[in-house]
């Protein structure tokens, strides 16, 4: 929703703003880029304007605009917004019009912010808000509705940002997903099984800033095409969240492993197949500059992921291993999958679970499935890794 005339989007980032100086100019530039990338990647024509703690973008679809600023990482929120002169007569003015054109019944509240020493405007923010507040009582009635004021939980609400310069009238707050602006940290790869889980895990990790290098284990004949191609098309999906990055999907063929654990490993065989891909994501890790793994694992949520079994698999690497979800409900991983576009393409069936023996070892020690594993585990692992076949991702 936006108010009659908008044309900039006010875009406001978080934990930059605590950063020291030189970090925070650093970040805010490549937020700026990465903002410029999504903008470009959905052929909108804008320009971006740096101020501290805040990106203003300037553009004729703004609500468009809006929507590329809250799907880019590290922005908190984006408003479509109308600028006007820092006067009352102009705010009250765009405030009636947003109320005119938007309120269609039910309570209100004028929310408003005045940025600048205490004189650069003669007026303050309760004055915007009083002030403002009777301009859409007026407009309301106007309309034909009954007024109703409601300060704290108003159905319609609509929002004054003032600075020295101007000031904006908007009527939303999008949600961003906060975090870090991506590629402000060292990349990490990320196992993608296709399921809903680990495009999750990937896409927290990249809004924590960093570049994710997805791999792909092939499990064989308990895989398939169909498999591969879920998980290609999660990749997909996760691109389009980084259209200044260059991404493929990388794909190691596991089959013949798969294949010797499930006849020689009996109930460990999960956890030797889950050493190997952790073995396997380090020698991608090692040629690609990556500096940690990102998997899909919550505690208790697979008999591979139990608390015992995690120290099991972790020592297969000696990167560490980043386990976003580590601590949440899978109704709230589905729930993200879906906000974030992922969830319909990763509800088949990865293979994982064909692998798995009827009673898996959900308590196990490291000394027994090293005992168990075949001895050259991760050496099949780093040549399968150097043998793999790179995909590239087009978006």
């Amino acid at each position: 929703m936006q108010p009659p005339e908008a044309g900039v989007v006010l875009v406001r980032h978080g934990e930059l703003g605590v950063k020291s100086e030189q970090v925070r100019r650093k970040m805010e530039g490549r937020l700026a880029e990465n903002l410029r990338a999504m903008l470009d990647s959905r052929g909108l024509s804008a320009d971006i304007e740096r101020r501290r703690n805040r990106l203003f973008v300037h553009t004729d679809d703004a609500d468009a605009a809006a929507d590329a600023a809250a799907d880019t990482f590290g922005v908190v929120s984006a408003s479509p917004a109308v600028t006007v002169e820092p006067t009352l007569d102009a705010i009250e003015t765009a405030l009636a019009a947003a109320a005119e054109s938007h309120h269609d019944g039910g309570s209100f509240a004028v929310d408003a912010t005045r940025a600048g020493p205490s004189d650069a405007h003669p007026f303050a923010s309760t004055d915007i808000e009083s002030e403002g507040g009777a301009a859409v009582w007026a407009a309301i009635e106007s309309l034909g509705h009954e007024p109703e004021v409601d300060l704290d939980d108003p159905e319609f609400r609509l929002f004054v940002e003032c600075r020295r310069e101007a000031a904006y009238v908007f009527l939303e707050k999008r949600a961003g997903p906060g975090g870090l602006p991506l590629g402000t940290q060292r990349p990490v790869v990320a196992l993608i099984s296709g399921g809903i889980d680990s495009p999750v895990a990937a896409w927290k990790l990249m809004a924590r800033g960093c570049p994710v290098v997805p791999v792909y284990v092939d499990l064989g004949d308990y895989g398939g095409p169909d498999h591969r191609a879920r998980a290609r098309a999660t990749v997909e999906t996760l691109a389009g969240y980084a259209p200044g990055e260059a991404m493929a999907l990388h794909v190691v063929d596991a089959g013949a492993v798969v294949a010797d654990l499930e006849t020689g490993m009996g109930d460990l065989r999960m956890l030797a197949l889950r050493r190997y891909m952790l073995a396997t994501a380090e020698a991608v890790a090692e040629s690609e500059g990556a500096v940690g793994v990102v998997t899909g694992e919550a505690i208790g949520q697979k008999s591979s992921q139990t608390s015992a079994n995690l120290a099991v698999t972790d020592p297969a690497t000696s990167l560490p291993v980043h386990r976003p979800l580590v601590a949440t409900d899978k109704s709230e991983i589905t729930q993200l999958a879906r906000h974030i576009g992922t969830f319909e393409d990763a509800t088949v069936d990865t293979g994982c679970n064909r692998v798995a023996p009827e009673l898996p070892e959900t308590n196990a020690d490291i000394e027994t499935v090293r005992a168990a594993e075949p001895d050259d585990l991760f050496e099949r692992a780093r040549a399968c890794a150097a043998e793999r076949s790179v995909v590239p991702i087009e978006r």
